[in-house]
C-alpha cells in the first residue's frame, strides 16, 4: 500500500489535536519523544492518548525544567499500518529531530519500525506491542521492550490454565505477528505440560468484529480452553459473544492478553472470574496507587493499565539517562543512549525495581489476576485479586533461547 500525502497530512492533523509538551532551558540541545500508536482504532484504550499522558507525567515527576532539559513530546495515530508506521518514523527521525520513539503497539508495527530506528541510530523504548521476537530473532541494540510479551503472558496466563485442568485448547487468533507469535508461544506450554491443542481459527486484523463463526468451530472442537489470542476491542468482543453462545458454560476461556481497560469495558457481570496477566496493576502498592493518583485527573475515564504504566516508566528511565549523559551526548547515538539505560538503576513508582537484560528485555513482574466478582469489588476500578507473581527473572523467555545476534558482538 502507498502512503499519499493526503494519509500523511490527516495523521498529522490527528498528532495535531493534543497539544505538544516544550519544557526550554537556554542553550541546551532539544530532545525530542515521539508516542507513536492506536488514537482511534482497536488499541486505543490500551495505549492511546493515555500513554501520552503518561508520558507527560514522567516529564512532569522528573522535572525537566529544572533539570536544565529542552524536551518536546510529539505524537501520531499509525492506525494499525505497518508501512503508514514506518513513514512517520523516518519523517519524524529525517525531518523533525526526534530523538527517541515510544509505546508502539501493534506487533507488525513494532517490527516494522525496528529497522527504520536501528538504520537512523535512535532510540526505541515499546510499551504496546507483544512480540517476543522483539528481543529474539528482530533484536536491536537500539531498542527496549519495556512491559511484557507473548512469552511471558504464555507462561504466566497460560500456565495457570493448563495446572488447573486445562489441557485441550482452541485458539482465537488475530492474524499478524502478534496472534500468531502469542499462540505459539502458549502452543509451547500446554504440550510441553503434557496438553493438547485441538485446533485453531485465524480472523482477519484490523476489521473484524463478528466472532460467531469462528466461535462455533471452536465450540465443535470440544476443547476445555478456549485461548483468545487479541486485544483490545477484540478481545472484549470475543468474550462478550463467547458469553451470548453460552461457550463459557462448556470452556474456560482464557484471554491471553487483557488489560484492566478491558475489564473496564466488559464490566464485571461479564468478566468476572477470567485469569489475565499484568505487568502493572494500579492498586498492587502505594507506590503503583500514588501514580495513578497523578494521571487520574488527566484521564478520569480510561484508568492506566500497563502499557500506561510502561510509557511512563520507559520515559522516566530515558529522562534519567539523558541527564546522565547530557543531551548533547545522548543526541549522537542511540545504540550508546539505550547502552547506558541498561548500565543505569531502573526504578520507578509503577514496576519498582528492574533490570534491563543484555537483549533489551526490561525484566518487570508478571502478576496473575482473577477478576473480582461483582459483590467483591468495593470502588471504582477495584477488579483484581492477585492469584500469582512471577518474578521479572523467571518470567521471560531465557536470553539463551532467544538467539538475539548482536549479544556478544562488539
Amino acid at each position: 500500500m502507498s502512503i499519499s500525502r493526503r494519509t500523511l497530512l490527516g495523521t498529522a492533523s490527528a498528532a495535531a489535536a493534543l497539544p505538544l509538551v516544550r519544557a526550554r532551558a537556554q542553550g541546551t540541545p532539544t530532545i525530542k519523544i515521539g508516542v507513536l500508536n492506536d488514537m482511534s482504532g482497536p488499541y486505543m484504550n490500551t495505549g492511546g492518548p493515555t500513554s501520552i499522558v503518561c508520558c507527560k507525567q514522567a516529564l512532569e515527576d522528573f522535572g525537566v525544567s529544572g533539570k536544565g532539559l529542552n524536551i518536546e513530546v510529539i505524537n501520531a495515530d499509525h492506525q494499525n499500518k505497518p508501512d503508514l508506521a514506518v513513514s512517520i518514523a523516518r519523517q519524524w527521525f529525517d525531518r523533525d529531530g526526534v530523538d527517541m520513539l515510544l509505546d508502539v503497539p501493534t506487533s507488525s508495527v513494532a517490527l516494522a519500525v525496528q529497522s527504520v530506528v536501528r538504520e537512523k541510530n535512535k532510540v526505541y523504548l515499546n510499551s504496546g506491542a507483544a512480540s517476543s521476537d522483539l528481543t529474539g530473532k528482530a533484536c536491536s541494540p537500539n531498542f527496549i521492550h519495556w512491559t511484557y510479551d507473548t512469552y511471558m503472558l504464555a507462561k504466566s496466563t497460560g500456565g495457570a490454565m493448563v495446572k488447573a485442568g486445562g489441557d485441550s485448547w482452541y485458539f482465537l487468533t488475530a492474524d499478524y505477528a502478534f496472534g500468531k507469535q502469542l499462540q505459539a508461544d502458549t502452543t509451547s506450554f500446554v504440550q510441553a505440560a503434557g496438553g493438547k491443542v485441538a485446533g485453531s481459527s485465524a480472523y482477519p486484523f484490523p476489521g473484524t468484529t463478528d466472532f460467531s463463526s469462528f466461535l462455533v468451530q471452536a465450540q465443535a472442537s470440544r476443547a476445555k480452553v478456549l485461548g483468545l489470542c487479541n486485544a483490545g476491542a477484540d478481545t472484549v468482543n470475543s468474550i462478550k459473544q463467547a458469553r451470548e453462545f453460552g461457550i463459557n458454560q462448556t470452556m474456560k476461556v482464557a484471554a491471553l492478553l487483557m488489560f484492566v481497560t478491558d475489564v473496564h469495558a466488559l464490566g464485571l457481570d461479564v468478566s468476572q472470574g477470567l485469569n489475565l496477566t499484568e505487568s502493572f496493576y494500579w492498586d498492587l502498592n502505594d507506590r503503583t496507587r500514588a501514580f495513578t493518583n497523578r494521571v487520574k485527573p488527566k484521564t478520569a475515564n480510561n484508568w492506566p493499565n500497563m502499557v500506561h504504566a510502561g510509557c511512563y516508566s520507559a520515559t522516566l528511565h530515558y529522562l534519567k539517562t539523558v541527564a546522565d549523559m547530557g543531551p548533547a551526548e545522548a543526541k549522537k547515538s542511540g545504540v550508546d543512549t539505550v547502552a547506558r539505560m541498561k548500565r543505569i538503576p531502573v526504578e520507578d513508582d509503577c514496576f519498582g525495581k528492574t533490570t534491563i537484560r543484555e537483549d533489551g528485555r526490561n525484566l518487570t513482574p508478571a502478576f496473575l489476576f482473577e477478576v473480582k466478582k461483582p459483590s467483591e469489588s468495593k470502588g471504582p476500578w477495584d477488579y483484581f485479586k492477585q492469584v500469582a507473581m512471577t518474578p521479572g527473572d523467571q518470567a521471560y523467555r531465557p536470553l539463551s533461547e532467544g538467539h538475539c545476534e548482536f549479544i556478544g558482538k562488539a
